[in-house]
């Protein structure tokens, strides 16, 4: 039993001495990439540096620097965020707080470049209470409050605009609204009186029909026109010849003529005869 006991402190003792030259084994390749990003940042060569710190991330996860030094990489770059992605994993994995002052200041900067005003405020204060003898971290604190303000009073003000443009499109609405309403009741009134006309015009003609239901005019028309066609009907004389009337005349006057003739003769033999003037016993 107290060999078996011994085994396994030996045991232990020796896996521990293997992990902790593991551990080291991997933070020595881990220092080596970051060593080499940094040299290629220094030289501007972004793009291969960016490599060497995801290998010293990937060959120590808890590596604070990788991270760190990655994000300000990134933030160098204008590409905020990955720059936060990464400044917030070094936030995670910080041990110290001069680790976690850093990383949090450094938020509260890009959070202030992405027009976060309010956020950037909480990450400076995150950052003070890591160290509150920065007074650079405490200055940017103020400028992120001014500038949280005056995104709160621009909110106010827009969203007034909205009510008082809202309010302006209800109103033009109800005018306009209003206007169709009145137009349409002007041209109710005027199909009205158009009918007042249309029945007073209907009442001045049925005044101007005969009895028979007829318009006078067009009685009068038609008279005129039976009269004219009466007229075309009669035979016209034509030259050289006498009408009837002047025939019907003519004749008249030789009747008289004869008669008169006639009358004369009948007296003329009236005197040719004796009168008696006694009686005939």
């Amino acid at each position: 039993m107290k060999n078996l006991v011994v085994f396994i402190a030996v045991f232990i003792v020796s896996f521990s001495n293997a992990q902790d030259k593991e551990i080291q084994k991997s933070q020595k390749k881990a220092n080596a990439y970051l060593y080499e990003a940094n040299s290629l940042i220094n030289d501007e060569d972004f793009v291969s540096a960016e490599m060497e710190y995801r290998k010293a991330i990937s060959e120590q996860p808890t590596s604070v620097a990788g991270a760190y030094n990655l994000g300000n990489s990134y933030y160098e770059k204008g590409n905020y965020e990955e720059a936060l992605y990464r400044h917030q994993q070094a936030t995670e994995t910080a041990t110290s707080k001069i680790e976690k002052h850093k990383a949090f200041h450094n938020i509260g900067n890009i959070l202030m470049k992405n027009k976060k005003c309010k956020e950037a405020v909480e990450a400076y204060k995150s950052a003070l209470r890591n160290n509150p003898t920065d007074d650079e971290t405490r200055y940017n604190l103020g400028l992120a409050k001014e500038c949280a303000e005056q995104q709160k009073q621009d909110q106010q003000d827009d969203n007034k605009d909205d009510e008082n443009k809202d309010k302006e499109n209800d109103e033009n609405k109800e005018n306009k609204d209003k206007e169709n309403q009145d137009k349409k009741d002007e041209e109710g009134d005027n199909k009205e009186d158009k009918k007042d006309e249309g029945d007073q015009e209907k009442k001045e003609g049925e005044d101007e029909k005969d009895e028979e239901g007829k318009p006078k005019d067009e009685k009068d028309d038609k008279g005129k026109g039976d009269e004219e066609k009466k007229e075309q009907k009669k035979p016209k004389p034509q030259p050289g010849q006498l009408s009837p009337q002047q025939i019907k005349n003519l004749l008249e006057a030789m009747n008289n003529q004869e008669q008169k003739v006639q009358e004369k003769m009948n007296a003329e033999k009236q005197k040719g005869v004796k009168v008696k003037t006694e009686k005939d016993w």
